[in-house]
């Protein structure tokens, strides 16, 4: 393949760590926040945002390795 499609899947790979990083970050925020508020079903809820980030993390994860990867075989 050519030079452009190895750095157009190494641009994917780059934004999907960034996605990764910010939903990263967005998991902690929400997992802070479900320890220091006073009600139960906003905690709760608080919880749940942050397992969903952590999955949507991980899923931007193996995208990121996957476009990596399609570089390398370039």
């Amino acid at each position: 393949m050519s030079d452009d499609n190895k750095a157009g899947n190494l641009l994917d790979a780059a934004k999907a760590k960034i996605d990764e990083g910010a939903d990263r970050l967005r998991a902690a925020g929400h997992e802070v926040a479900s320890k220091v508020g006073n009600n139960p079903a906003e905690n709760a809820a608080d919880k749940a945002k942050a397992v969903e980030d952590r999955a949507r993390a991980e899923a931007h994860n193996a995208e990121a390795h996957h476009e990596a990867n399609k570089a390398d075989k370039d």
